[in-house]
């Protein structure tokens, strides 16, 4: 699919349309262009930005790339800048993105989705509602483009605070392998969030130092996006770690747990094993067993186990596995 908004100067209007308006774009030399291309077939699609646009051939081969890490590089007569978004589907930390090529020359700006792009439709309805000025070059907006997939990410991060709270309280309450499943999850996604802000921020913080030609002029609005991809890195960052600590302290909490239990099973051993030990001499069916004579062997034998037991438990108290003293401890 080929859509495409016209610029006319001289109504100054927007047409939307489809490839037909390139050719009038061509014809006008003082008109601009939007062109989005999706669902295109890579061959007409490498057609259509060399012969129509003069897109270098190097950056037609990364553009049409399945994955590809996000990038901006100057050409003689445009600037190529490559981005993650999120795909359309994406309502929550678990999220696919998209790879989202952006050409901007001296009348147009060329864009190449490799699927569905929410971040493109919202541009589009800005620009035909009149929210966007139609006067408006087309260098800045390329930018409002960035500026509307970086903010995408940003209910993406909120939504993990709110669960990261949950999760704190699940894990005090009624820890449980789903909980740790989805700890382990999103520590994978938020880490995957960090990358892909990580190359967004090194872009423009390059795209500031070493200001493209068709964005001279513009180092505010560069400056703007680059501060929100700072904050948006740091709070990944911040929840990355959150959640890293969540993980740490489960895994505590687990093993505290489980050492309570072996303690318990220990005591249990500690208190059945000697007088297993004392049953199972005097079970034992030899014909000579001189204690088997004696009236109050049996009541002997019994005194003996509470003994052990009482002397077993005395000890584990005075040490602070059992009673008060282990509580306290």
């Amino acid at each position: 699919m080929i859509h495409a908004i016209l610029f006319d100067p001289g109504t100054q209007k927007w047409t939307e349309g489809g490839p037909e308006l390139i050719d009038a774009w061509e014809r006008q030399p003082t008109s601009s262009i939007w062109v989005a291309l999706q669902g295109e077939e890579p061959a007409s699609e490498s057609q259509l930005m060399a012969e129509r646009f003069g897109i270098h051939s190097l950056a037609i081969k990364d553009a049409l790339r399945a994955r590809h890490p996000p990038k901006i590089e100057a050409f003689k007569d445009n600037t190529f800048i490559l981005l993650k978004g999120l795909d359309a589907d994406t309502g929550s930390i678990s999220f696919g993105t998209i790879q989202l090529s952006i050409f901007v020359g001296e009348r147009f700006v060329l864009t190449r989705s490799s699927s569905r792009s929410l971040s493109s439709e919202r541009l589009r309805e800005n620009i035909l509602s009149g929210k966007i000025p139609p006067d408006v070059s087309v260098a800045d907006l390329a930018l409002k483009l960035c500026r509307i997939v970086a903010d995408r990410f940003v209910p993406v991060l909120l939504s993990v605070e709110a669960r990261l709270e949950e999760m704190e309280t699940e894990m005090l309450e009624q820890p449980n392998d789903t909980l740790l499943a989805e700890l382990m999850r999103q520590k994978s996604d938020l880490k995957k969030i960090l990358r892909i802000l990580q190359y967004h921020a090194q872009v423009f913080t390059s795209a500031r130092t070493q200001t493209p030609e068709q964005f001279t002029g513009f180092n505010h609005e560069l400056t703007d996006l680059q501060e929100q991809l700072d904050r948006q890195l740091s709070l990944a960052r911040l929840y990355y770690e959150l959640t890293d600590d969540l993980m740490t302290g489960y895994l505590s909490l687990s093993s505290h747990r489980l050492n309570q239990i072996m303690q318990t099973l220990t005591i249990v051993t500690m208190i059945f094993v000697p007088i297993t030990f004392m049953a199972g001499i005097y079970g034992m069916n030899f014909e000579f067993m001189p204690e088997l004579s004696i009236r109050v062997a049996y009541f002997v034998l019994l005194g003996a186990m509470v003994f052990v037991v009482g002397s077993i438990l005395g000890i584990l108290y005075y040490r602070g596995w059992i009673g008060q003293r282990g509580s306290k401890r």
